[in-house]
């Protein structure tokens, strides 16, 4: 009887472990920027959605209906984790954003310009805002 027990609590305990995400990879905070600037860029609104903290879903908006009417590509773009602390990231990110303008302008913006700042945000990463 004290077997079966012990094998059944063994297992519930395996279950729950392996339904829980996964926080430890350090770079998620990094991955989850990334991922924020690849669906703004992309024009892809549905996977966009996901990308943002709720308490920055204005400005998120905002940032990506400004690349509405011009042509974008990340190009180089590498981020990563500075520091992580009480479930909050700062994430510098080098390449840029180049934009056209009506098919012959060319715009560089720089990345590395500003921090990000990713927040854990019902069990995943998300962007949610720059520091000050």
């Amino acid at each position: 009887m004290k077997r079966t027990i012990l094998f059944l609590l063994a297992l519930t305990i395996l279950l729950i472990a392996g339904c829980a995400t996964d926080q430890s990879d350090p770079e998620a905070p990094a991955n989850a920027i990334e991922a924020y600037l690849e669906a703004r860029i992309s024009k892809d609104s549905e996977a966009f959605q996901s990308t943002y903290c709720a308490n920055f879903e204005g400005t998120a908006i905002t940032e990506f209906d400004s690349f509405g009417a011009v042509e974008a590509e990340l190009v180089d773009m590498i981020c990563t984790v500075d520091s992580t602390e009480d479930g909050q990231a700062q994430v510098s990110c080098s390449g840029s954003i180049d934009v056209v303008y009506d098919g012959e302008n060319t715009n560089s913006l720089d990345l590395a310009r500003q921090t990000y700042v990713a927040a854990q945000e019902d069990g995943e990463w998300k962007m949610c805002g720059y520091t000050s």
